[in-house]
């Protein structure tokens, strides 16, 4: 029983288009302005990863599969609404999903990784890994994937049949040992790199062809010079403010949830260019950049806030303490005393993060959200509630140029002298 609740009228140039939406529990809804048109049922446990599998072009049925992994130990396919195919032969939690489209293959990720066709026929599958198992999985360059392991990064490559072997096979090339605690992000950049972040905040580029490292930071979180050194104490025994939950990227800089703060880190220049390091009062789960340096990140606060990358005009007089408050001019700290930590900050970020938006709407945490560029915007809270977003600029837009084009195929639209 999730309703959906829409913010602004459903006025879309394509107003057909589907928006799969993941529900906090064990179902998967599909809207349609705003309509629940299907409901697929399947699951006794909670959902832990979802992936669609495109349709080959040389192939007949030109219907889109979905897959999906649960804490049940199954996973399924559905075409339109209904159950297509079932696999439960897995000894453990399935926790992500991978579509090799060019090999037309799909992967599993466990304490196994296991290898699939499209019929769901198991093709090939590792020895058993550990306990943690796979928490992410990323394709790279000559049919390798990238697994999160606990620590860990492992490269495996896939070698497909050829005629002098008759089945598939998956080799381990390499394993990555360069960070200090478990692995919680993959994201892939480019063609060219890849970037890992961990539960004690380091952010590390990899080159994808080498599997090198390419840069690293392990300095998001910096405590300012005038803590004590109990304090300093408290905010080192509590993980969780550094941990990076996600990542996204444009063509320049990488996007970083860490802890409670959002951080941009330029591939170019190898740094950290702007930071809000309390964008949200709790953890920031997801990120996702929108067009026109803008990005959108939510929290388990229940907060969703739009932000905007600026570049500095000019050297403040003064440093800008980070927090909420400052925003609205509260928190300011003494010149003099402070000169020392106002060089180095500046020194530090050549850009700023602006918050432009609060989307208030959820009363618990905000564990994801899917952004259309045509249509707008969804959330999924802990709360049951899937709301879907609009942006109000653009709907009065497209609201006036259909009342001028109705008016013009009515004959009332007149050219003024």
């Amino acid at each position: 029983k999730s309703p959906l609740q829409t913010i602004g009228e459903e006025q879309t140039q394509n107003p057909y288009t589907e928006l799969l939406v993941l529900k906090a529990h064990h179902d998967i809804v599909r809207y349609l302005t705003g309509e629940k048109l299907l409901e697929f049922s399947g699951h006794t446990q909670k959902i832990t990863a979802i992936i669609t599998l495109p349709c080959l072009e040389t192939c007949e049925e030109k219907n889109q599969l979905i897959l999906t992994a649960s804490a049940d130990r199954t996973e399924w396919d559905c075409d339109t609404g209904r159950q297509v195919q079932k696999v439960s032969c897995f000894q453990s939690t399935v926790k992500c999903l991978a579509v090799l489209q060019r090999l037309d293959v799909w992967l599993s990720g466990g304490n196994d990784l296991c290898v699939w066709n499209r019929k769901l026929d198991l093709l090939c599958k590792t020895s058993h890994l550990f306990d943690t198992g796979i928490s992410a999985l990323i394709e790279i360059p000559k049919n390798c994937v990238v697994a999160a392991v606990g620590k860990e990064l492992i490269i495996f490559r896939l070698v497909a049949p050829t005629e002098g072997s008759l089945g598939w096979d998956i080799l381990e090339v390499k394993r990555l040992l360069d960070h200090q605690d478990n692995i919680l992000s993959l994201l892939n950049v480019n063609d060219v790199s890849f970037v890992s972040g961990s539960h004690v905040g380091e952010l590390i580029v990899w080159d994808t062809l080498g599997w090198t490292v390419q840069a690293c930071e392990r300095n998001f979180w910096d405590p300012s010079p005038q803590l004590d050194a109990q304090q300093e104490i408290k905010l080192c025994q509590k993980p969780n403010d550094v941990s990076i939950r996600h990542l996204t990227w444009d063509e320049e800089n990488v996007f970083v949830a860490v802890g409670r703060g959002l951080y941009v880190y330029n591939l170019q220049m190898k740094r950290v260019i702007a930071c809000q390091k309390t964008a949200h009062d709790s953890s920031v789960l997801h990120v996702v950049r929108l067009p026109n340096r803008q990005v959108i990140s939510c929290s388990e606060d229940g907060s969703v806030r739009i932000w905007e990358l600026r570049e500095k005009q000019q050297l403040s007089v003064e440093p800008v303490p980070t927090g909420f408050f400052n925003m609205w001019g509260f928190g300011r700290v003494n010149k003099q005393a402070s000169h020392p930590v106002k060089k180095q900050q500046e020194n530090a970020t050549s850009c700023s993060l602006e918050l432009i938006g609060d989307l208030i709407g959820h009363s618990s945490s905000v564990e994801m959200f899917l952004y259309f560029e045509d249509h707008g915007l969804v959330t999924c809270s802990a709360d049951h509630l899937i709301i879907l977003w609009k942006n109000g600029e653009r709907e009065s837009g497209l609201r006036s140029l259909k009342l001028f084009q109705k008016l013009e195929e009515n004959g009332d639209l007149y050219l003024s002298v």
